[in-house]
């Protein structure tokens, strides 16, 4: 081959490499990147505790700035390791799995609150000020009953520290004398069955990191698992009906009964979406027109002679519900249907409902209390 045809061949098959060796350059370049960035996102995540029961709740596990830890579990208390923020340090609970009564008279006053996703600081606040919790965030109600009508799970970056919590006032409520109704809503129905659609990002790092899924961190075998799972979906307290999403006519004309559907709710919330869309009554349960999801009282075309159905096959004065956003607490219907999700998914205030001797008030974020 002549000199300057190989000269030129060469220069060709030179320009054909440099756009591959630019390729290759970018692509390190960009995982490098990404690398760095999951390394930074890890490093500034605290999560915990998880705690697992295999078969004894004996290792602790937590997230401290992006690393996992492990700390032993002493006579029930679990204790964080250093470096790992201000997580929880809860004492367990050999009564938290009880499965409690549904239904319930004689009760003095009642606090109810609701979609706190998430939103740790703000439910602490709004109890603080209300007076349901002392400044150390202990129980301070007494012999009340205070009722959380569903969505801790989701949206917001501290769930984990909203359960403890909770798991810690009900030990606390009844050991004087009151009562803790946590109630399962739509968004703990939806990450037990493993739909993870509006899990906060700093928990798909931290399942990660724990190498279990985001819905196994809440199995059977975990301890906040197992006490979500006695938890019911619906309670009557005095002449009051509490659940996440409301009751529609349908539930009337199947007939059911309390007992029956919060057995059914926690027989099979971990069951898939297809498997429960099988069955007829369980499709109703989980989803549409059932107890997680109902938004009709919200629409301007509901009929009240169904609200009046409603009240009267319970035989209850109002039905308390979450589920449909507000920017309060807001009575509807003459105060028969009353919405408390007031909107602390978004995390700058949110309000609450007490009921004392019949007088529905407005707990307000700053701890101002008007009537309803």
């Amino acid at each position: 081959m002549p000199l300057d045809s190989a000269l030129k061949a060469a220069s060709l098959c030179l320009a054909g490499l440099l756009p591959l060796q630019a390729l290759a350059v970018q692509a390190q370049t960009q995982q490098e990147t990404k690398a760095v960035t999951q390394a930074s996102t890890n490093s500034g995540i605290s999560d915990g505790p998880y705690l697992f029961l295999n078969p004894k709740a004996e290792i602790a596990d937590w997230i401290c700035e992006g690393e996992h830890k492990q700390t032993r579990v002493n006579q029930g208390q679990l204790s964080r390791p250093e470096h790992c923020g201000q997580l929880p340090e809860p004492s367990l609970n050999p009564q938290a799995k009880e499965v409690l009564a549904d239904s319930y008279q004689g009760v003095d006053k009642i606090v109810a609150l609701s979609d706190v996703h998430g939103q740790y600081e703000v439910l602490l606040q709004l109890l603080r000020r209300n007076k349901i919790i002392d400044q150390n965030d202990n129980w301070a109600f007494g012999k009340g009953h205070m009722v959380m009508t569903g969505d801790m799970f989701d949206r917001g970056p501290q769930v984990n520290e909203v359960l403890w919590f909770m798991y810690k006032l009900d030990k606390q409520a009844k050991a004087a004398g009151g009562q803790l109704h946590l109630l399962m809503g739509n968004h703990e129905q939806m990450v037990m069955r493993g739909d993870l659609r509006y899990v906060n990002d700093k928990y798909q790092t931290a399942s990660k990191l724990l190498d279990r899924s985001y819905e196994a961190l809440y199995g059977q075998d975990s301890e906040l698992g197992q006490w979500l799972r006695s938890k019911h979906t619906i309670v009557k307290i005095n002449d009051t009906l509490f659940l996440h999403g409301g009751i529609s006519q349908e539930w009337v004309d199947r007939g059911l009964t309390l007992a029956r559907a919060n057995s059914l709710y926690r027989e099979n919330i971990d069951k898939s979406k297809a498997e429960l869309k099988q069955d007829e009554l369980l499709n109703f349960l989980f989803f549409g027109n059932g107890p997680t999801w109902y938004r009709g009282y919200f629409k301007p075309d509901f009929d009240t002679q169904e609200l009046a159905n409603i009240l009267d096959y319970f035989k209850v004065k109002r039905i308390v519900v979450g589920h449909t956003s507000q920017t309060r607490v807001l009575g509807l219907f003459d105060n028969r249907v009353i919405a408390i999700d007031s909107s602390i998914k978004k995390g700058l205030s949110g309000e609450l409902l007490l009921i004392e001797k019949d007088q529905l008030i407005r707990g307000q974020y700053d701890g101002n209390q008007t009537p309803l």
